[in-house]
């Protein structure tokens, strides 16, 4: 169907994925106010909102079916399921509706499609604090600029984002424009302000290392200053802004040369040829000539007026407000005399177990203290939970977790189990190698006597039927007959047997068949299991690995190797 009447939007947020998810609040909240409005949003990852609920979502879903399913509608988030979209076969994956579908069954039926509680709860936790969050995360910092950086900052706080990309972005040719004295921002000019950041930014530009070429005029006191920080805070952000004015189309000579080379001139000479614009003229004659340079003119007008309205080159904006804003150097320095303190930033730290705070958090777990740990930690729990892992369903796309310990255990068909058996140890003679006849004869698994044969040639050979306790007695004699090759090798020798006590064990005729029946005493498997995965613990040094990944996504947590 045809889209219908719509309002779009694409943010470039960057690294700061909080920006993103305010975003996802002010959707929320415009469609809360007005309730006829329904609004969908995605990012590079796709349906990021489904990624973020990802433990609650329903089997059927998944990113090649999550198009055009996911809503926010009258405050609330909505997932079309697939049973509400045009019938389709039942042996192929459900196709994605269209906007319209999805829009005609949001606006008849939504209070069937609001998505579950937990889904709805996952994305308002990440949205939950806005816009009070707002403030937490901006960060307040003294610095060092020139005088013209503090004017244009002022009238448009916005540009500072665009300075700070430009020199965490920068690549050699930028850096052009900073081995020579700066035209725009010379150093000569500075001022002592206070800088209004969001966190992200910040730490962008404190994090990297910078020496500045001596021909640009900036200089940095000794690290020891007490305002080496704001020095190198205001220097960092010159380069940005000097390199944006650098990319200016008004400092650029080529720029109409450059927009007459893309794609969308491309496009408009290619529509003025179909109409008939050139009116048959030779290319390169004197009318056509005249009539390209006027189309030429025309486009670099237009482009430039839809530009100026939606995107406006961040260097052309900053030179403009750069001439049109008067400012008073004076008036700066007696603004930095009773300047307000800068914020902490020492949030920039993060110790080890503020990070595993952060992500038990993210996880909504609470964190034990150490003594609780120690105390409540049962080695019993690690089996049991490895146990309920291993039982659980595994496919191509992974194993499930075995989230909770109220779900029922694993039926066991008998009838299905001696099939299955009856599949595997009942083939005919004939389709085994010599050996493996010779297995069956040791072990009664063969099929029929050597008495049979004048049973006739006519007669076809009939099949000995094996009851189930027979067939089972016979696979234990086998893997019997294993375990004692086994227990002479290595592999046996490196499993754990439980220790029976002097009143459970027969009476043996000879001290080798009493170290035999030693040997094969039944393998601990709990304890060759908690043995090993303790082993595989400690191997990860305190590092993320495959035991404490799938221990603590079963809600088991081993205590620290102090050993």
């Amino acid at each position: 169907g045809v889209t219908p009447a719509h309002i779009g939007g694409t943010t470039l947020f960057g690294d700061n994925v909080e920006d993103e998810w305010f975003i996802v609040y002010l959707v929320r909240e415009i469609t809360r106010e007005f309730p006829g409005l329904a609004a969908r949003i995605d990012d590079n990852d796709g349906e990021f909102l489904l990624i973020e609920a990802a433990d609650f979502l329903p089997k059927w879903l998944n990113p090649e079916n999550s198009e055009n399913r996911v809503f926010f509608y009258k405050g609330e988030l909505h997932i079309i399921p697939p049973s509400e979209t045009p019938e389709q076969e039942c042996d192929l994956p459900a196709p994605c509706p269209t906007i319209s579908e999805a829009l005609s069954l949001l606006s008849a039926r939504s209070e069937e499609f609001l998505a579950a509680e937990p889904i709805r709860a996952a994305v308002s936790k990440r949205i939950d604090g806005y816009p009070e969050k707002i403030q937490a995360s901006l960060h307040r910092a003294r610095c060092f600029l020139p005088a013209g950086i503090a004017a244009v900052l002022r009238q448009r706080p916005s540009l500072l984002a665009a300075a700070v990309q430009a020199f965490y972005l920068r690549d050699p040719a930028d850096l052009r424009a900073c081995r020579r004295p700066f035209r725009a921002f010379p150093a000569d000019q500075r001022v002592m302000t206070l800088v209004t950041f969001t966190r992200c930014l910040y730490a962008q530009l404190v994090q990297q290392k910078f020496v500045p070429d001596r021909r640009s005029g900036y200089t940095l006191p000794l690290p020891s200053h007490p305002q080496y920080k704001a020095y190198e805070l205001g220097m960092k952000l010159a380069h940005g802004f000097e390199i944006l004015c650098s990319k200016s189309s008004k400092a650029s000579p080529d720029s109409k040369r450059n927009m007459l080379s893309g794609p969308l001139w491309e496009r408009f000479l290619r529509s003025l040829k179909e109409k008939d614009y050139f009116k048959g003229e030779l290319e390169g004659s004197a009318k056509y000539s005249e009539l390209l340079h006027m189309a030429e003119d025309y486009f670099q007008q237009s482009v430039t007026t839809s530009e100026s309205s939606v995107e406006v080159n961040p260097g052309d904006e900053v030179l403009t407000l750069l001439q049109t804003t008067p400012f008073d150097v004076k008036e700066f320095e007696r603004e930095a005399a009773c300047l307000p303190p800068e914020d902490d930033d020492s949030w920039l730290d993060i110790t080890p177990d503020a990070l595993d705070q952060m992500l038990k958090e993210a996880r909504n777990e609470s964190l034990p203290s150490s003594n609780e740990e120690e105390q409540k930690y049962d080695l019993e729990a690690v089996a049991e939970s490895m146990k309920a892992f291993v039982s659980k369903v595994s496919t191509h796309e992974g194993a499930e977790m075995p989230w909770s310990s109220d779900e029922s255990h694993v039926s066991f068909d008998v009838d299905s189990f001696t099939k299955a058996l009856d599949r595997i140890l009942g083939a005919d003679s004939e389709e085994l190698d010599s050996d493996d006849l010779d297995e069956e004869e040791e072990f009664g698994f063969s099929e029929e006597e050597e008495g049979d044969e004048d049973s006739g040639a006519d007669n076809p050979r009939q099949e000995q039927k094996v009851s189930p306790d027979e067939l089972i007695g016979s696979l234990k004699a086998y893997m019997s007959e294993m375990d004692r090759e086994l227990a002479q090798t290595n592999v046996g020798k490196s499993f754990t047997t439980q220790n029976k006590g002097a009143s459970s064990v027969k009476a043996a005729p000879s001290e080798s068949a009493a170290a035999e029946d030693a040997a094969l005493a039944p393998v601990d498997v709990d304890m060759n299991l908690v043995a090993n995965l303790l082993e595989s613990y400690s191997a990860q040094a305190g590092l993320a690995g495959p035991t404490s990944n799938i221990l603590q996504s079963m809600g088991v947590y081993l205590p620290e190797n102090k050993d």
